[in-house]
């Protein structure tokens, strides 16, 4: 299996299916205070992963209940088929927000996705099929064709999760990038060599640092974007609501640089930001 998903990583051909994906997710749902939402901005962590439980979980449901015993008795085929519908209705956020996501997924993670969601409408057109049998009274095939709609489901599933976990698809990449800083308090720069109201790029250990001076006032945050990793010392700063910010060049995701607050997406978590202190006109940074 990792052989296989490594040529699925790999496999270019699909490039061209999946940038049209991407210019019509940008062009729907990646953008804006909607594309915010969806990106799970507003909770603070990706909104996909969560809304997703309910179709799944229904869909299981149905599949417990059509292999019970009692299946043919009216009133387990109703609820069946009452648990099937609402997990087919279910499954269109799940598709909405997904679709967000893709719209900032690197080459590598949007042809891993492609197939996901392929996978995904697959088992939903199965779904909609198992309905319509069950609607005829066909109930044996609306139930083969539930089992395998699960199936289709199983295998998009297990993508996603090498898209989360292997790839890295709506991890917290500044989070990640914490560890690397040693503990303890690190000297960067004099205070009087750092410029005011401008980007100052440093490196603790093996993590890149972003510097922001405001009068006396010093913020400091992990320089890896928590989208992507984006360096966030290329991006530039801007305001928002009065309060100085840093835009990611590569997404545009925007943070308040006083405390890393994603104020804008795709970036659904918050920016790392370090302690900060001025000693013997030396300016120190530590772990939070």
């Amino acid at each position: 299996m990792p052989t296989l998903l490594a040529r699925l990583e790999a496999a270019a051909q699909l490039d061209r299916i999946a940038d049209v994906v991407r210019r019509l997710a940008q062009a729907t749902a990646g953008r804006g205070r909607l594309g915010d939402v969806l990106h799970g901005r507003t909770i603070g962590h990706p909104l996909h992963p969560a809304v997703v439980q309910f179709p799944v979980g229904a869909w299981m449901s149905t599949a417990v209940l059509d292999a019970l015993p009692g299946r043919d008795t009216p009133g387990s085929r109703r609820a069946a088929a009452t648990l099937l519908a609402a997990g087919t209705a279910g499954a269109v956020p799940a598709a909405v927000t997904g679709l967000a996501d893709y719209a900032t997924l690197s080459p590598q993670q949007r042809r891993v996705a492609l197939v996901h969601a392929a996978a995904n409408v697959t088992a939903l057109g199965c779904f909609v099929a198992s309905l319509a049998a069950r609607a005829r009274g066909d109930h044996r095939r609306g139930r083969a064709l539930s089992f395998a709609g699960l199936g289709v489901a199983g295998a998009g599933a297990y993508l996603g999760g090498h898209l989360a976990f292997a790839l890295g698809a709506g991890a917290n990449h500044a989070a990640a990038a914490l560890p690397l800083v040693p503990s303890g308090w690190h000297r960067l720069d004099a205070v009087s060599a750092i410029a005011e109201g401008k980007l100052s790029a440093y490196t603790v250990g093996e993590t890149p640092v972003v510097v922001y001076r405001d009068h006396d006032r010093f913020s400091a945050l992990v320089g890896r974007c928590a989208h992507l990793s984006g360096p966030l010392a290329e991006g530039r700063t801007v305001d928002v609501g009065g309060e100085a910010c840093v835009e990611c060049p590569w997404h545009g995701s925007v943070f308040r640089l006083a405390d890393g607050r994603a104020l804008r997406g795709p970036a659904s978590s918050d920016q790392t930001a370090l302690r900060t202190r001025v000693r013997d006109g030396q300016l120190e940074v530590a772990q939070p």
